[in-house]
């Protein structure tokens, strides 16, 4: 396979896969819309040899040029955002799920071998936890009740306390946001149409991705970008709940390089597969390690003690299925990665909007 469609390839993480691709000697061709909300209305910089297609992937004549002559796709295109998923319903549900259905019934009559797609974290819902004595909960939700009296952790029926575990693949799905239901939606369909026409199918489950060349304007995009934006402005990084809600933050580079490794290794097909650090990190101490690398240690996080809907309070990754099928370890800590974000956005126009979203989630009554 050396003909490879990235779609969605001029994003954040595409243009990543795409370099990582093209230094293997991949010829790579991208689809992407180039929507304003992440590209902005700058020129995208991708990497010397790789075409460009500007197009929606719903576009059945824009897709068919796209997949001409492609080995293999990596499907990335897709709107990503859990909060704006909430009440920009339809925009995701056509983007996300319609996008896939265009793409795979394009695929029915081409050559291509293998397909990965980009699923995420966000399936799990609340992660894996454990109790006191050693029993393994799957199907843990956190209740209204609670988080409206600022009780944000979860308990057990009987209102034990819980202890956060790494999550593996055979946590039970819990779709808690339209993003998350989306993602799903993509992630299934794309098994069962490789299930069906004997294309190697293969999902990533990719946890916080951060890394240069995120989108600072995007308020719905990953947490590190968004902090990086208000620091940058002179502002506090705005912090839902108590700040100690904890999550698994992956190098857009790991990223890139677990993306080539479920194109290479055979032993990936048919599989849906964790992508993180398997490393956990609370959102108020990554605030807090951020404004100390950009030498503004006096900005520290403004608590909210509100919650959004469709969040979750815990969810890092266990990645021993990615070592044991692509060899995938990751290999960018984000502590050892933060000046590199930093020289990052020192040469990139900010603009914060992350006010802006907080409103537009209150006035849609998304946060209580």
């Amino acid at each position: 396979m050396k003909h490879i469609l990235v779609t969605g390839g001029g994003g954040f993480i595409g243009r990543h896969v795409a370099h990582e691709l093209t230094s293997r000697n991949y010829q790579v061709r991208i689809l992407d819309a180039l929507v304003e909300q992440v590209h902005g209305s700058g020129d995208v910089e991708l990497p010397a040899g790789a075409e460009l297609i500007k197009g929606d992937i719903r576009d059945p004549e824009k897709l068919g040029q796209a997949l001409r002559g492609v080995d293999a796709v990596i499907h990335l295109a897709a709107e990503v955002g859990v909060g704006q998923s909430m009440y920009e319903i339809a925009r995701y549900v056509g983007a996300n799920d319609l996008g896939t259905a265009v793409l795979l019934q394009a695929m029915i009559k081409q050559p291509i071998q293998r397909i990965v797609v980009a699923s995420s974290m966000s399936v799990y819902g609340e992660g894996l936890y454990g109790t006191k004595d050693g029993r393994r909960l799957t199907n843990v939700r956190r209740r209204t009740s609670r988080i409206k009296a600022g009780l944000w952790d979860p308990v057990s029926e009987n209102g034990e306390a819980l202890i956060p575990l790494a999550t593996d693949e055979q946590k039970t799905v819990d779709l808690a946001s339209i993003y998350a239901l989306t993602k799903y939606a993509q992630e299934r369909a794309v098994m069962i149409f490789g299930e069906a026409y004997g294309v190697d199918a293969v999902a990533l489950r990719l946890f916080n991705v951060f890394g240069p060349g995120q989108a600072l304007s995007n308020p719905y995009t990953g947490v590190l970008a968004n902090f990086s934006s208000r620091l940058a402005s002179g502002q506090r990084p705005l912090v839902f709940e108590d700040g100690e809600q904890k999550r698994d933050f992956v190098h857009v580079r790991d990223v890139a390089r677990a993306f080539r490794l479920a194109l290479e290794r055979p032993q990936a097909r048919g599989h849906v597969i964790n992508i993180g650090s398997g490393q956990a990190y609370s959102i108020a101490g990554i605030a807090r390690m951020l404004a100390q690398a950009m030498n503004v240690p006096d900005l520290a996080p403004e608590i909210l003690g509100k919650a959004r809907s469709g969040d979750i309070r815990n969810c890092f990754a266990d990645i021993a299925k990615a070592r044991d099928l692509l060899g995938y370890e990751a290999e960018h800590r984000l502590e050892d990665s933060l000046d590199e974000m930093v020289r990052w956005v020192r040469g990139t126009k900010v603009v914060d909007r992350s006010a802006q979203m907080k409103r537009e989630l209150e006035t849609m009554g998304l946060v209580s």
